[in-house]
C-alpha cells in the first residue's frame, strides 16, 4: 500500500460477539439523521451517524458534541487495545448502513483534530459491505476489500493524506451494517 499504511484482520471479533454486539449497538445508540449543503441544496445523509467520546468532533462543518462511551463501546476499546497497545482513541464515530442504498462517498478522514498522520481503526458488525480505496493522484491504484462482520481495518501513517476511501452503494444488499471509527483526537 504505497504511500499509507493498511492493516485487515478478517476475524477480529467472533461471530457471536458480532452479531450480538451489532444488535445491541443498533437499539442502544442514538442514531442521527444528518443534512449537508450541497450547492446551496439540503440533503440528508445516506446514512446514520453517532459520535461517542471524550470531546466534540468537528467534520463536514458540523461539530459534534461528544456521548458518552457505552458498555459495548468500552468494550470494544479494550478489545482493540489488545492488537493495537499505541492507539489510545478518544472518540468512535459510528455509522448505521440500513441496507444497500446508505453509503458513504469518496473522501479521506483528514480533518486538522485528527492531526498530521492520523490512524482510523474500523470495525464492521453486521452485513458485509465493499470497501474501496483509491490514490488521490494516480487513479488507477485501487483496491477494493470486503469488510466482512467482526473485521478489523487500520489505516495509518500517510494513508489519509494520499489515498481516498468510500463505501458504495450496493442495491442487492437488504441488511444493515454498523461500521465504528475510533480515531485519536488531538
Amino acid at each position: 500500500f504505497p504511500g499509507g499504511e493498511l492493516m485487515f484482520m478478517e476475524l477480529f471479533l467472533d461471530e457471536s460477539q458480532s452479531s450480538k454486539l451489532y444488535e445491541l449497538l443498533k437499539i442502544n445508540i442514538d442514531w442521527q439523521s444528518e443534512a449537508v449543503f450541497v450547492y446551496g441544496k439540503r440533503h440528508l445523509v445516506p446514512r446514520l451517524t453517532a459520535w461517542h467520546g471524550d470531546k466534540p468532533y468537528t467534520y463536514s462543518g458540523y461539530t459534534h458534541p461528544p456521548k458518552a462511551w457505552s458498555k459495548e463501546l468500552l468494550f470494544l476499546k479494550k478489545e482493540l487495545k489488545k492488537v493495537l497497545p499505541s492507539f489510545n482513541p478518544n472518540g468512535v464515530l459510528l455509522n448505521y448502513y440500513r441496507n444497500g442504498r446508505d453509503k458513504m462517498g469518496w473522501h479521506s478522514d483528514n480533518e486538522k483534530e485528527l492531526g498530521f498522520t492520523p490512524t482510523i481503526v474500523s470495525i464492521s458488525l453486521g452485513e458485509t459491505r465493499r470497501f474501496d480505496i483509491k490514490h488521490r493522484i494516480n487513479k488507477s491504484q485501487k483496491l477494493s476489500l470486503h469488510l466482512n462482520s467482526g473485521s478489523l481495518l487500520v489505516m495509518s501513517g500517510q494513508s489519509q493524506a494520499n489515498w481516498l476511501h468510500q463505501i458504495p452503494q450496493q442495491l442487492k444488499i437488504e441488511k444493515g451494517r454498523i461500521n465504528l471509527t475510533f480515531r485519536e483526537l488531538i
